[in-house]
This record gives structure tokens, C-alpha cells and sequence, in this order.
């Protein structure tokens, strides 16, 4: 499955981690001979930085094919941003070194410039541009804000079920929807993005990007949340074995403070199975709550017995705001005086 591959990137950073520091950045490039050996010291980087040694990965990344595939490769261009992130008097060396790639793979450097939140990254963004011409639209897109970056990372709320019962019915034709923000939302890939991001600067912002997608390891109403949330959770405590110093920030009270109950809860979780070399049971755990909700459907499914209750009011009033505004198809029966609560019951049993 596509979530998958956030997990199977972090798994092997968080697996290479055993590695004495002194192999953070190995002298010999020839040491990088496959993508699994650069993850490898992607994932030690923190340890040693070096970043004049930096283009000259991303350059094997190149030669390697890693870049052939975009949805794969998040944790590369997180990395890269989050170099540059840390090293902003060194940027246009870095991009310059870098941009020796493949020309096919320098859209790579285009997202990382975008995504490294350097103040003047719009700047390098137009000062490059001439080296990357096939990337012309990509990058006038992220100048224009028509593209969103880390910046803008935002992870939405749960909609409850009325939310979902509004989306059904097209409740914004009667309405008029609002405005949308141009926001990062939440994917296996972004979750790669902000891992890389933290390898290249080991700071503390990516990782509480990733514990508020804690959240979302207890949807039970949507399987692509869920697994994204039980990946979040799976990778922290994976990472955190290894790693002791992002196993003080979980542990820091900075991570806890002002988060709802289920991201607290899923924090001692991850710090218990990180302390006790237990995260298959994380693993099994996730798991087995991603086949429930595939196997008997969405958690607002089965609990619509609840809807029973608004019986003819709510709908009854879909129904005038309809009539009032000469909409008729809403998809749903309208009757005049109101609607049964039995249409109600079949209509939300249907919704996808």
C-alpha cells in the first residue's frame, strides 16, 4: 500500500542507527553504493554533519535512479532542505554543488529549496532558475504560493460525522463554500519530508509536526489516517530505540504540553515500547486496527444509531434551504412537513 512507504524509509533509518558516530559520514563515497547505504548515512548525519559532503550524496542519489520516482522520495528532498535549513550562509554553495545532478533529477533540489523555510528561499528559487528551465513551472508555482511547503504543514481536524453528512448532501451549493487555504496536508510522503528533515538538522520542530499526527493513530473512521497516524507513532518509537536524544524530546515536557489526551497517551506509548525494544507490538497493534476498520467499515457507520434522534428536524431543514434556493438534488428524500427518520437511517447507511 502506498502508506507503506513512509514506514519503510524511517525503518531502515531507524534500524541503521546501531552505527558508532565516527561512520556518520563516511570519507570514501564508493562506501555509497546503493540507496539502502545512503539512507544509512542520511540517518547518521546529525552525528557528524558535513555538509560540503552533501551535494556530492544527493549526486549519487542521482546516479543511483533514487529520484526517478517523486512519491519515493521524500526523505531525500527533506534532507537536503533541512541541510540548507542549518547551514543558510553555505546555501547557494550547496544548491550550486548539488544542481551538478542529472537535469531530470533537479526538481529534487527545486522542492528542497522551497521546503527549507530559509528566509531568501524564494530568492535561490529565482536565482537558479536558469539551471533548472525544465522545472520553469514548479518553481513559478512555488514563488506565486501555489504550491505549499513545510511552512504550511497542517493537519486537520477529524470531521465528525455531521461534517461528513454536510459533504454528502453538497450542503456548500446552498451555502456557498469558503475559501480554501493553500495548506500541506498530511501523506506518507509528506511523513519522509519532515524524517529527512530531522536527519539533516536534528531539531525539534519536524519531530512535533510528526507527534501531532499521533492524533490520527485512533481514526477509526478513515484507514488512509489511521495508517498514516500509526505510522507516525510506529517510526517515533522506532527511532527513538536508537536514538536518545529524540527520545528526550518525546520525553521533554514541551512535547506533551497542550496536546489533546489521545497524542499524551500515544507519547507514553512510543517512550515505553522505545525504552523497552517493544515497537512490534506498535506494529501489531496498528495492524490489527487498520484490518478492523477495512473489514467492518468506518467507526460513524456503526454507531448511526445516534442520527435516529435528529429525525425530521435536521433534514426537514436541508429541505426548506433547498426549496428556498431552487436546489432540489440534493440526493437525499425531501418531504413536505419534514422526512422520516427511516429515510435518514438508509441514507447515512449508504454514504461511502
Amino acid at each position: 500500500m502506498h502508506w507503506l512507504k513512509a514506514g519503510l524509509v524511517a525503518f531502515v533509518l531507524a534500524s541503521s542507527s546501531f552505527i558508532s558516530p565516527s561512520q556518520a559520514a563516511p570519507v570514501r563515497m564508493s562506501d555509497l553504493a546503493s540507496t539502502q547505504a545512503v539512507l544509512h548515512w542520511i540517518s547518521l548525519y546529525r552525528r557528524g554533519p558535513d555538509p560540503t559532503s552533501v551535494p556530492k550524496v544527493m549526486r549519487t542519489l542521482s546516479t543511483l535512479g533514487a529520484f526517478n520516482d517523486p512519491e519515493h522520495c521524500g526523505v531525500y528532498a527533506g534532507f537536503f532542505a533541512g541541510v540548507l535549513a542549518a547551514n543558510p550562509r553555505r546555501a547557494e554553495a550547496l544548491i550550486a554543488q548539488t544542481l551538478k545532478m542529472k537535469s531530470d533529477d533537479r526538481w529534487m533540489v527545486v522542492r528542497a529549496i522551497a521546503h527549507s523555510g530559509l528566509p531568501n528561499w524564494k530568492y535561490l528559487l529565482r536565482q537558479f532558475a536558469d539551471r533548472i528551465p525544465s522545472r520553469k513551472v514548479m518553481i513559478d508555482r512555488y514563488i506565486e504560493g501555489n504550491l505549499p511547503t513545510l511552512a504550511q504543514f497542517t493537519i486537520a481536524p477529524e470531521p465528525s460525522t455531521w461534517d461528513r453528512l454536510e459533504e454528502k448532501l453538497h450542503l456548500d451549493a446552498i451555502f456557498g463554500e469558503p475559501p480554501k487555504k493553500l495548506i500541506l496536508e498530511p501523506s506518507a510522503d509528506v511523513l519522509d519530508l519532515l524524517w529527512g528533515y530531522y536527519f539533516g538538522t536534528g531539531s525539534y520542530g519536524p519531530i512535533m509536526h510528526i507527534v501531532a499526527l499521533l492524533a490520527w493513530s485512533q481514526d477509526r473512521n478513515d484507514v488512509e489516517r489511521l495508517a498514516i497516524g500509526s505510522m507516525a507513532k510506529y517510526t517515533l518509537a522506532s527511532n527513538a530505540m536508537h536514538d536518545r536524544r529524540l527520545l528526550a524530546m518525546l520525553k521533554d515536557s514541551r512535547a506533551a504540553r497542550g496536546q489533546p489526551k489521545k497524542i499524551v497517551e500515544a507519547l507514553k506509548e512510543i517512550i515505553d515500547a522505545a525504552e523497552t525494544v517493544q515497537t512490534g507490538k506498535l506494529r501489531q497493534e496498528a495492524l490489527a486496527a487498520i484490518n478492523e476498520v477495512k473489514a467492518k467499515g468506518p467507526a460513524y457507520k456503526r454507531t448511526l444509531s445516534m442520527w435516529s434522534y435528529l429525525g425530521q428536524t435536521a433534514i426537514a431543514g436541508g429541505c426548506v434551504a433547498a426549496a428556498v434556493s431552487g436546489l432540489v438534488a440534493l440526493g437525499l428524500p425531501c418531504v413536505v412537513g419534514g422526512a422520516t427518520s427511516s429515510a435518514v437511517m438508509n441514507f447515512l447507511s449508504n454514504m461511502p
